[in-house]
């Protein structure tokens, strides 16, 4: 959404400094559900899918829906599309009729004779509840962060008429944006503008703690092994045993449901498709910190970093 379309939705086209707040917490919101969902859909890996089949869309579906369906049909061969379920259930709680359907207005009757559903878990509830919640969550703590060291900058109450309040926040909008030389209006004087220091503490590194515990959480939500994020010498072999049991319990979570499917898939239509962890995600998350740790090493020794 484009900051004009964003102002016209939400109506934030008086003053500059209500609009950019209201930008920077959606922008905040969205980087991180975005980075997070991005994470998620590369989770697993499939080998063997017919070629017909997009990874990309079946992985999308499942985090989105929780679930679709993989089928075959008579014109464009294997497919995995969304579905409405309903209907009879069999005896293990599985809808006998779906029907998946696509936004070009394709659909298809199917049942579970002809078809199989694949679950995003045992669940088979969508991932997109959880991440919501992670987003939320680390988009508050960062623009409290944002908020908080503002205040080192600026921390001011500025009080005036209601007649000059307009005046007032112009004048500050030139302070806020660093301006060298803030030029005032004819008819205000330093006794229209009251200025109170608000003395506001400066906790965003603790902040910035309680942000990473979020994001840690998060990353064992994904099965993803961030112990090298954290100090060394604040972890134990039993702390990192412990921290490595919850994530590969967190990998077999979606990857329990998603194999399951290959087994019915292959049984019924002929093929070997499976499916497993995306080591190469963890791989390049791992490069990521392995390098910024090696950088921080480097600093602590005093050796120019190239």
């Amino acid at each position: 959404m484009s900051r004009k379309n964003f102002n016209r939705k939400y109506g934030y086209n008086s003053v500059m400094s209500n609009w950019d707040s209201a930008w920077g917490n959606n922008v905040a919101y969205m980087h991180y559900y975005y980075f997070m969902k991005e994470l998620a859909i590369n989770m697993y890996k499939w080998d063997d899918l017919p070629p017909e089949v997009d990874p990309r869309f079946l992985e999308m579906i499942l985090f989105e829906d929780g679930y679709g369906v993989f089928f075959q049909d008579e014109t464009i061969g294997n497919v995995f599309l969304q579905a409405m379920i309903g209907g009879q259930l069999n005896l293990y709680r599985i809808p006998i009729m779906r029907t998946a359907y696509s936004v070009n207005g394709y659909q298809k009757q199917l049942d579970i004779e002809n078809s199989v559903l694949i679950f995003a878990n045992y669940l088979h509830t969508t991932m997109h509840v959880s991440i919501d919640m992670f987003a939320r969550k680390l988009y508050n703590l960062s623009r409290t962060i944002d908020i908080n060291i503002n205040g080192q900058k600026t921390p001011l109450l500025l009080a005036c008429d209601e007649a000059k309040k307009m005046t007032v926040k112009n004048l500050y909008m030139q302070y806020d944006g660093n301006e060298p030389v803030i030029y005032s209006y004819k008819g205000v004087t330093k006794d229209d503008i009251q200025c109170i220091k608000t003395d506001v503490p400066f906790v965003a590194d603790k902040l910035e703690i309680e942000k990473q515990k979020i994001w840690n959480e998060a990353m064992m939500f994904l099965g993803i092994n961030n112990t090298n994020m954290e100090k060394k010498e604040r972890m134990v072999s039993d702390e990192a045993n412990g921290n490595l049991e919850q994530i590969m319990m967190s990998r077999q979570i979606g990857l329990n449901a998603r194999r399951q499917a290959c087994d019915e898939i292959n049984n019924m239509f002929g093929l070997s498709v499976s499916v497993r962890y995306n080591d190469e995600l963890q791989k390049i998350y791992d490069k990521m910190f392995d390098e910024t740790d090696m950088q921080n090493e480097l600093m602590k020794e005093g050796e120019e970093i190239e």
